[in-house]
């Protein structure tokens, strides 16, 4: 059995892409990897990996993992055999189903992810050669401008989880949230539109109030993140305190310290003129 299950997933490293497609029942009649009390059937074990094509003039697109090739393979079988069930909850199964599989069960899937990846590495080293220097710049600014984007999106992710107080709103801000399901318009650029034509129509009298709210939420927002950013140094992430507030805390301790030194240096003076009194008294007795 393992002998041809090696030999399968061999064929299937080496078949051309489009004929990757195998039935899941030939695999279950053959290998029995799947068990028949579970819902793991496939339409396709080994799934077909498409080319990466560099003629439309974009990079090619990543590989998928096993797990993702699983569920992308399995999606439209749990689909129809649970009718009228959200797309959340297919995919949750499919994650239960997952990590209930032997490592026998992934190996196909395994397998094609490492096919996809060698040939997306192909993929890549003959898109960036017909690249030229001008578009490999722009790709690499592209690129860093991605990792930059993802390292934001985490770093927010991060700061909410720890519960960073949010910034306060301005007055428009207010007014606009207030004002908004009742605005004028269709979609969110026309209300913007109304709202804001709405608001500069206001007199500063009726601006007066929202005006009022606002610096009561940059008063809630100081207090808040006082508090906030004092928690992050007890728990050793000074690294999320804002720059002047950490010089502020730092030096703190260095005017602490040069207080210390001078108030020894004073202590100290006296005691060397006792003893040189003392001495002096000892020389005149002596005499």
């Amino acid at each position: 059995m393992i002998h041809l299950l090696s030999s399968f997933s061999c064929t299937c490293m080496m078949a051309p892409f489009s004929l990757m497609s195998v039935g899941a029942n030939l695999l279950v009649k053959s290998f029995g990897l799947f068990s028949s009390a579970s819902v793991v059937r496939c339409s396709c074990v080994a799934p077909v990996l498409k080319s990466f094509s560099t003629t439309t003039g974009g990079p090619p697109k990543r590989p998928l993992t096993a797990y993702i090739t699983y569920v992308k393979e399995m999606h439209p079988t749990i689909s129809r055999q649970n009718p009228g069930v959200k797309n959340v909850d297919i995919v949750r199964k499919l994650a239960q189903q997952w990590k209930m599989l032997t490592p026998e069960q992934k190996q196909p899937f395994q397998d094609a992810s490492l096919a996809s990846k060698e040939q997306y590495k192909l993929a890549v080293e003959k898109y960036k050669a017909q690249l030229s220097p001008a578009q490999t710049a722009a790709l690499a600014i592209e690129k860093r401008q991605k990792v930059a984007k993802r390292k934001a999106i985490r770093r927010k992710k991060e700061l909410n989880s720890l519960g960073k107080p949010k910034r306060p709103r301005s007055a428009f801000n207010i007014f606009m949230s207030e004002h908004f399901e009742e605005a004028k318009g269709t979609n969110m650029q026309t209300k913007m539109k109304s709202l804001r034509d709405d608001w500069e129509r206001f007199s500063a009298t009726q601006k007066q109030m929202y005006i009022q709210l606002a610096e009561d939420d940059k008063v809630r927002y100081k207090n808040e993140i006082k508090s906030w950013e004092e928690h992050m140094i007890e728990i050793g992430r000074e690294d999320l305190v804002r720059r002047k507030e950490r010089r502020a805390i730092k030096a703190k301790p260095t005017k602490d310290r040069k207080k210390s030194k001078v108030t020894v240096l004073k202590a100290k003076a006296p005691k060397k003129k006792t003893e040189t009194a003392v001495k002096k008294t000892v020389k005149s007795a002596k005499k």
